[in-house]
């Protein structure tokens, strides 16, 4: 007596697995896109309303939303020399959802700054690319 033979499961479910499996992965790379988009528009924004402004707009994006947008500087400006200095946010020392605009009371002027008094720099907005020379800023529990 000769045995019949089924298909084998992979054999019926094999194409839609693999179907679904590109579709999926379509969906995804999608929505990393479009996650990566709202963040460059979020920051673009703000940066824009900063500009216009002159003060720190809330709400404000998170360093992370930066960093994934692609504008990775935040330029700022001392009140008391008027020295303006961009700052690479992937080395700022906070954690990444910390939105840009608490940034503001922790950055101090280093050329200004004297034991007793770190004048505070007030943010201009955010680039996607250093447009100004480096310029060390210090974190006010820093020392000399």
């Amino acid at each position: 007596m000769a045995a019949t033979s089924t298909k084998s499961r992979e054999v019926i479910y094999g194409g839609r697995i693999i179907g679904a499996k590109i579709r999926a992965y379509g969906a995804r790379e999608a929505a990393q896109k479009a996650v990566r988009e709202a963040d460059r528009a979020a920051a673009e924004l703000w940066s824009i309303q900063m500009e216009a402004h002159g003060g720190p707009v809330q709400p404000s994006p998170t360093i992370a939303q930066c960093l994934s947008g692609g504008y990775g500087w935040l330029q700022v400006k001392c009140h008391r020399c008027e020295t303006e200095a961009s700052i690479p946010l992937e080395h700022v020392r906070r954690p990444r959802d910390t939105p840009i605009w608490k940034l503001e009371a922790a950055l101090k002027c280093q050329s200004c700054r004297t034991p007793r008094y770190s004048p505070r720099v007030h943010m201009i907005k955010l680039t996607m690319q250093r447009e100004i020379a480096p310029y060390k800023w210090v974190h006010p529990s820093e020392d000399r």
